[in-house]
């Protein structure tokens, strides 16, 4: 993963550099504000921003404001560096966007927990957005009827948009991912199959009692 370092202290920025880089991070480094609001809006920016409350240019908090007025930078993970530890420093920091705080100096051990926690936010966050394409995917995939269809009161044909009309059964078809299996519904098996083989059924049993009869003589 690439790392944003923006801090205008030499040390400190040192410091900063070789314990990613001996961590096996790709590092890129910026001394003022200026420089890393430049590098922040790059289209290969890093994934996480390590910034610097206070330093020339531009400061940490207002990169912090800038970023989130952007909604392409959004995913950007941003660890804000301070000397300012106080409660209402804190939620100031976070309030103008920041994802985690650290206090200078840092501890080590403390940065390479914060750095795991935005690793793993960004790794969540992928994987969610994964999971959008996939369902928008799948959406665009899927066909809907809505709206109000005109339907025929008595033989149940439906009307399109080009008046013409069309079975129901075939309508449907047409105009969405469904498809049929035919089968008798109980109602219609008493109201019209049952009946149609009553009255099928003796005439058959006649034509076949005729022939046998026939075929006696």
């Amino acid at each position: 993963m690439q790392i944003l370092i923006a801090e205008d202290d030499p040390i400190a920025r040192h410091l900063l550099d070789v314990t990613l880089r001996n961590w096996g991070y790709d590092v890129v480094v910026t001394e003022d504000g200026s420089q890393a609001w430049d590098v922040i809006q790059a289209p290969d920016r890093p994934a996480l921003a390590i910034l610097d409350w206070m330093m020339p240019g531009i400061d940490g908090i207002n990169i912090c404001r800038k970023i989130r007025e952007r909604s392409e930078l959004l995913g950007l993970y941003v660890l804000l560096l301070t000397t300012r530890g106080s409660k209402i420093d804190i939620i100031q920091g976070l309030d103008a966007g920041a994802n985690d705080y650290l206090t200078k100096p840092f501890d080590p051990d403390e940065l390479m927990a914060r750095i795991k926690v935005g690793e793993r936010a960004l790794g969540l966050q992928s994987e969610l957005a994964d999971r959008v394409s996939e369902l928008e995917a799948a959406l665009a995939h899927v066909r809907q009827l809505q709206g109000i269809i005109p339907i025929c009161s008595y033989c149940k044909n439906i009307r399109d948009d080009l008046d013409s009309w069309h079975q129901l059964e075939k309508y449907i078809v047409d105009n969405s991912e469904a498809q049929f299996s035919h089968g008798i519904c109980p109602d219609c098996y008493e109201n019209v199959v049952k009946p149609e083989l009553e009255r099928t059924l003796p005439s058959a049993r006649r034509g076949l009692s005729d022939k046998d009869n026939e075929l006696e003589l």
